[in-house]
């Protein structure tokens, strides 16, 4: 047994690689895919800034890791075998879903295959009376909580902002008239769930708030930081003149998705690197069941397991499936009447029923627009300032408190949010953007039951046989993912073919041709 202790380690090792590249993948969307849909920047130019950003929040995770780590099974009542065999299977069952998912475009919860899997594994090798029931709850609870907060909020911040600046993005004196107010209030969020939520265990961070927000009361000095925020953007503008205010919300845009980046790497780290890390810290220090209770609660994760789990995710940023799901995205919350997504017939008969009341409204977004090369503008700037602002700001909020939720729930409730209260679901495709809406909700709901009852099996196999269970498992792995791979492809070159150029006949789009339109 303490050969299976060190090969599924040394696997585990090996799939926590994979995993993170995956969670990378699939959540690369939920980061750059508003600045990008409002072609702020380009998407590479967006993926290396998120990429900086997803890293240094992934030093700063070990609050959530905890949570992941040891919150959803007991250790203390299982075998160093079986919380291996526990740990194992969550890759051999994730890294397929998620891979899957990616390449059909479609955004996954990473954090509820995570909780899931675990969920799953854990029940069948150590019995349900063994499960943290509350606080799988608990996460449940704030993944499903984030997803209500995340739409109304971004719905009303987006109606009152929209209110005041209307379709007037890029006109000088409506700017300089509601800019100020508008940018000061977003940096204000920002810098309070960012700083004093998501960061609230760091030390300045602690002594800040106990001897200037206790002391002087919060909602005083977050009325003080408004103020002095909208002043220097007025400043700003003023003494800019003629140029800043074009670009003003451009960059509340960036500064928000290089917040949500650097929550994204705080929270869903432990969607990738908890299990691997846990197993690993097992091998080491784990050799006698009875050392278990003490590895498994007490032994901190290395900072530069952290960094290296930040790195790898930041890599799968740049793949061709994140651009797959990045445009998926981008043309579900779209303000052009036309795009290129792919929904069930029954989602969008759903669709076309819920939004038969909706069809005499006027759409509140600007109208759509090209760029200079003939890229369409999803979103405009302010749009996306509020998407990744609100974004940002419930992760945060999240990590602060140690809980994994979801960071792609919490973005596309945004998107969708934002998208209702602008009224971009009233023409046109609404009836395919919508369905393919509900698909991917339909999907999250899929993808949990999926995770538990595979993870549960898998789990099973690898304990019951064990290193001829991890070659079979691993077998079924890699063969799940080249049959996955086929069916995208074919998916990909179906809805999404590369528009000819002037005189050329129509392509077929390749992975290494399709371009996020």
């Amino acid at each position: 047994m303490p050969d299976f202790v060190a090969l599924a380690a040394l696997v585990g090792l090996g799939m926590l690689v994979w995993d993170c590249v995956e969670v990378g993948r699939n959540d690369a969307a939920n980061l750059v895919n508003a600045v990008f849909g409002a072609r702020v920047l380009k998407r590479r130019t967006a993926v290396r800034i998120a990429a900086v950003a997803v890293v240094l929040g992934a030093i700063c995770s070990s609050p959530v890791m905890e949570t992941a780590r040891k919150g959803i099974f007991d250790p203390r009542v299982v075998t160093v075998q079986s919380a291996m065999a526990i740990y194992v299977s969550v890759y051999f069952v994730d890294t397929v879903l998620l891979y899957a998912f990616s390449g059909f475009g479609m955004p996954v919860s990473t954090t509820a295959c995570l909780v899931f899997s675990l969920l799953g594994a854990a029940f069948v090798l150590s019995g349900p009376e063994n499960v943290m029931w509350s606080k799988v709850g608990e996460v449940i609870a704030g993944i499903v909580m984030s997803i209500g907060i995340t739409g109304l909020a971004s719905f009303l911040i987006m109606r009152v902002f929209r209110g005041a600046i209307r379709d007037k993005t890029k006109d000088r004196e409506t700017i300089l008239l509601h800019g100020p107010w508008i940018a000061g209030a977003m940096f204000t969020w920002l810098t309070w769930f960012m700083v004093f939520k998501g960061l609230k265990n760091v030390a300045i961070v602690q002594w800040i708030r106990g001897e200037v927000f206790e002391l002087y009361g919060e909602w005083f000095v977050l009325l003080v930081l408004w103020g002095f925020f909208t002043l220097l953007t007025h400043l700003l503008l003023v003494v800019t003149h003629r140029h800043f205010y074009q670009y003003l919300f451009p960059v509340t845009a960036v500064c928000g998705m290089v917040c949500m980046a650097f929550a994204f790497g705080q929270n869903d780290l432990a969607n990738a690197a908890s299990p691997g890390l846990a197993g690993l810290t097992l091998w080491r220090h784990g050799g006698a069941a009875t050392n278990l209770a003490d590895v498994a609660t007490q032994i901190p994760l290395p900072v530069w397991g952290l960094l290296a789990c930040g790195l790898l995710m930041a890599a799968g940023m740049f793949t061709t499936y994140a651009q797959r799901v990045t445009r998926a995205e981008v043309n579900t919350g779209s303000q052009f009447d036309h795009v290129a997504l792919y929904a069930p017939g029954w989602c969008r008969a759903l669709a076309r029923r819920v939004l038969g009341i909706h069809r005499d409204a006027v759409p509140l977004a600007p109208e759509p627009e090209l760029t200079d090369d003939g890229k369409k503008v999803h979103y405009d700037a302010l749009r996306a300032s509020v998407i990744t602002g609100v974004g940002a700001s419930v992760i945060a909020f999240a990590s602060g408190r140690g809980l994994p939720v979801s960071t792609t729930y919490v973005a596309f409730a945004a998107v969708l949010g934002t998208g209702f209260s602008d009224r971009v679901f009233v023409r046109g495709d609404a009836d395919l953007k919508v369905g393919r809406a509900i698909w991917v909700v339909t999907c999250w709901f899929l993808a949990p039951v999926i995770a538990a009852v595979s993870c549960g099996g898998v789990a099973m196999t690898v304990y019951k046989f064990g290193a001829p269970g991890l070659a079979i498992c691993l077998g079924l792995n890699l063969t799940l993912r080249r049959y996955f791979r086929q069916r995208a492809d074919a998916h990909e070159r179906r809805y999404h073919p590369v528009e000819p150029k002037l005189g050329e006949p129509a392509l077929i789009a390749t992975p290494q041709l399709a371009d996020p339109q």
